[in-house]
């Protein structure tokens, strides 16, 4: 029985079921943290690079969901993730022609990548525990 609990650093006792989900719990509250800022300079870039609006309000938009989607975790996950999710679908239906088409990794190479990684990490947290 005790190859099937695990102690968390705070030194609770739980089963690997419950820490697996912690940790992927976890990890997605850090990728859309890091996701959000990449976004939201990714859009102050395309600013100032070629004066698009479109680009800085839609990073501010996408930035804004994923940030707040991290912070609801993990204490409100379907009200994370869901939204963080539909961001990432978006975002990866944007860059992933973009990137096909161009063939450049900066930024659509790099956006489709991002927004990719975070659909398959948001799918592993949604999936039932």
């Amino acid at each position: 029985m005790d190859s099937l609990l695990e102690i968390l650093p705070s030194g609770m006792v739980v089963t690997v079921a419950v820490a697996k989900v912690f940790l992927v719990v976890s990890v997605t509250k850090i990728y859309y943290l890091v996701f959000a800022l990449l976004t939201l300079v990714g859009g102050v870039m395309g600013f100032v690079k070629a004066k698009s609006v479109a680009s800085i309000v839609s990073g501010a938009i996408a930035g804004g969901v994923l940030i707040v989607a991290s912070l609801l975790l993990p204490e409100h996950p379907i009200y994370a993730e869901v939204p963080a999710l539909c961001v990432s679908v978006l975002l990866a239906g944007k860059f992933l022609p973009d990137f096909i088409h161009k063939k450049a990794f900066v930024p659509s190479g790099l956006m489709a990548l991002l927004s990719l990684a975070s659909v398959v990490l948001t799918i592993l947290a949604l999936l039932p525990k």
